[in-house]
């Protein structure tokens, strides 16, 4: 969702799960877990949630169309203070990523208008004529994930935040039994 993998993720917030580790006694890798699940699991929850809220209320299309509106208009509009500059630029960027997004899980299942496309089949020049088409109208379903994914990506800081401050309960709770589980199970297939 944020544009990388889930080592790189880890990776900027090892400090911080170090940190948090010694503090709480809680085992480093089992917290890099317990934050790796938990980071997933704020980024699923809301963009399935907020794609069938979109859809039921059927606003996906209005939001879509309020910010390809607002965000049409020019970055050196005077009246337009840094903070709405911001908005308009991070509104571009976060559409151009979405509708990438979309393009990828659409193919990938063959959803949202989307011809499903085999393992490893790839045909550029027809993947790029059918998204310009699908894009070029953006409405129910798209317009839906497209907000969704729109929240998802506004709502990183608390996501981050809740998976920091949950993980060692996580671990504690869920990982560490687990892990334990599997370890139990294979000493006993190990001894003679």
């Amino acid at each position: 969702m944020e544009g990388g993998n889930g080592k790189g993720v880890i990776s900027r917030y090892r400090a911080t799960l170090g940190t948090i580790s010694a503090r709480t006694g809680t085992a480093l890798p089992s917290l890099i877990t317990s934050f790796a699940i938990l980071h997933e699991v704020t980024a699923v929850l809301p963009l399935v949630a907020v794609f069938y809220a979109a859809r039921s209320a059927g606003v996906g299309e209005q939001v879509i169309h309020a910010v390809q509106t607002s965000t049409q208009v020019s970055n050196s509009d005077a009246s337009a203070n840094a903070a709405q500059r911001w908005l308009k630029q991070t509104g571009r960027e976060w559409m151009g990523e979405g509708e990438q997004w979309v393009g990828r899980v659409g193919r990938h299942y063959g959803i949202w208008g989307f011809e499903k496309r085999k393992k490893g089949e790839v045909d550029a020049q027809r993947d790029a004529e059918k998204e310009e088409l699908v894009m070029k109208n953006i409405t129910g379903d798209i317009a839906n994930a497209l907000v969704a994914y729109g929240v998802t990506k506004a709502i990183l800081p608390l996501r981050i935040g809740f998976s920091l401050y949950f993980s060692p309960a996580f671990s504690r709770r869920v990982v560490d039994p687990i892990s334990s589980g599997v370890m139990r199970i294979f000493r006993r297939g190990n001894r003679p």
